[in-house]
């Protein structure tokens, strides 16, 4: 008996982090070191063979705790490290419309500097041509991004249900 719940435990453990946590944390992880690290830590069991959705948030949480690395060379090491995962995950799933939106939030948000922003209209415009095919909680966590968004314009936002 005692191994079975040691077993179950073990599993337990190492189970994916639930998405609709992982939606409701990811618009504020970038808001302090602290909300970072905290989003950061679902992730520690993710990895490139993860789902890859997953594994884009997971990206996303690298690129983001790079905001808080005082040392510019190790800041964009680990921005790149992120983005590195990102992409690992949306070259895998290149229909995949939540991969697309964190590549897009993070493309939107880092500074034209680092040169990372070339699929900004190719993600924009590939959410709105898919948006009403996806399940109803993720069109409403796609509608609060692209409301927000600066990639689409007024007429596009109007057009969201």
């Amino acid at each position: 008996m005692k191994l079975l719940l040691s077993i179950f435990c073990v599993l337990f453990s190492f189970s994916n982090p639930d998405i609709s946590e992982i939606r409701k944390l990811y618009p504020n992880a970038s808001n302090s070191e602290v909300t970072s690290k905290e989003f950061a830590s679902k992730f520690s069991d993710i990895t490139s063979e993860s789902n890859k959705t997953l594994v884009a948030y997971k990206g996303a949480s690298v690129t983001i705790s790079s905001k808080f690395i005082k040392k510019v060379s190790d800041k964009i090491k680990v921005f790149k490290e992120g983005v590195k995962l990102v992409e690992l995950a949306a070259g895998s799933e290149p229909n995949n419309i939540e991969i697309r939106l964190i590549r897009l939030s993070i493309q939107e948000n880092v500074p034209k500097i680092v040169k990372y922003n070339k699929n900004k209209k190719e993600d924009a415009a590939f959410i709105l041509a898919h948006y009403n095919e996806q399940s109803t909680a993720l069109r409403a966590y796609l509608k609060i991004f692209i409301l927000q968004s600066k990639s689409f314009s007024p007429d596009e936002k109007q057009t969201i249900k």
